[in-house]
């Protein structure tokens, strides 16, 4: 396999690439970054370092910059996204630019290849909207209904997608997920920030009450499933991954102070986000059948691996604070 992975040096994309290079038919892969705050160059250190690696440091919103690395690729990889809420509900054109404009000049240059070349999307729950307490979980099918300008830039993403498989014929895949956690996550996401802030006895900022809740996925049941989905999907076919273990927010930074023998003094509630989704869940059941894939990494098993790499890595969190501070 020849593999072109668009935002590598971000959380879910580094440690993707970490996955790809563990297989024995990757013959070559080429990463691109535009190593915005969100892309370390720590976290393709390993990555790099193999010979099957090459690196671009490039927009997708630029397509000459990578256009004849993807037309010698047999898989393309969209990870590249902007994807804090917070900052497409304050600056929102950056969001439209990467996650939409950006997705069309890769398919436009995978539409004009003369080989066939799979495109996998890299998409969100978010796109479905918020759930209440009491709908049932959103399948493949469900209405795209998003709330904020992060969640409706994800889903333009994602019917432009749908829109070249159905008018062009292209091979595409829409993976969908959950919130990730794991190594490498920036400390503005909610879990490593409880993480790092308890570290330093810090205050932990939670939303509103706390009550919005989420199902959370180890990184690596996220990316062993998009690997899946890349090789064993079904063209035109939409995949989620989830772990179907909900927690509300306070819940969780409970859980995870206890796991860390820290106060649940350190919480403090600040001023909820406009257009709070209160409850995101995701429907497993078609890709646990049609890719026979399923979590490896239970939520205390993912949580314990999790903390552990951030004590383990004190200068990486230095490192990512650093950048987030320069953004």
């Amino acid at each position: 396999m020849k593999i072109f992975v668009t935002g590598g040096a971000g959380f879910i994309g580094s440690n993707f690439c970490d996955l790809l290079l563990k297989q024995r038919n990757l013959e070559k892969l080429c990463i691109l970054d535009k190593f915005t705050y969100a892309g370390l160059e720590l976290n393709l250190e390993e990555a790099i370092k193999d010979s099957r690696t090459s690196l671009i440091r490039g927009d997708i919103c630029n397509a000459s910059s990578y256009k004849d690395e993807i037309l010698d690729s047999d898989i393309v990889i969209n990870f590249a996204a902007e994807s804090h809420v917070d900052n497409s509900i304050d600056s929102p054109e950056e969001f439209v630019r990467t996650n939409v404009f950006g997705t069309f000049q890769l398919l436009e240059v995978v539409r004009k290849s003369d080989k066939p070349i799979r495109y996998v999307q890299i998409s969100t729950d978010e796109v479905y909207g918020s759930l209440s307490l009491t709908d049932s979980s959103a399948n493949e099918s469900s209405p795209i209904i998003p709330s904020s300008p992060y969640s409706a830039s994800k889903a333009g993403a994602d019917h432009l997608v749908m829109s070249y498989f159905k008018t062009y014929g292209l091979d595409v895949v829409i993976t969908r997920s959950s919130n990730n956690y794991g190594p490498r996550q920036l400390p503005e996401k909610f879990i490593p920030k409880i993480i790092s802030n308890a570290f330093e006895n810090e205050k932990i900022p939670v939303y509103g009450s706390g009550n919005n809740i989420r199902d959370w996925i180890y990184v690596d049941d996220n990316c062993n499933g998009i690997l899946k989905a890349a090789i064993e999907g079904i063209s035109g076919g939409v995949y989620h991954f989830a772990s179907n273990i909900e927690l509300n927010n306070l819940s969780l930074a409970k859980h995870i102070l206890s796991n860390m023998k820290k106060p649940e003094e350190l919480i403090e509630f600040v001023t909820d986000r406009l257009g709070h989704d209160l409850r995101y869940s995701l429907e497993t059941r078609k890709t646990q059948m049609e890719l026979n894939w399923k979590i490896q990494n239970n939520l205390q098993t993912g949580l314990n691996k999790t903390i552990n790499w951030y004590k383990d890595h004190p200068e990486w969190t230095k490192t990512a604070l650093i950048k987030l501070n320069k953004r």
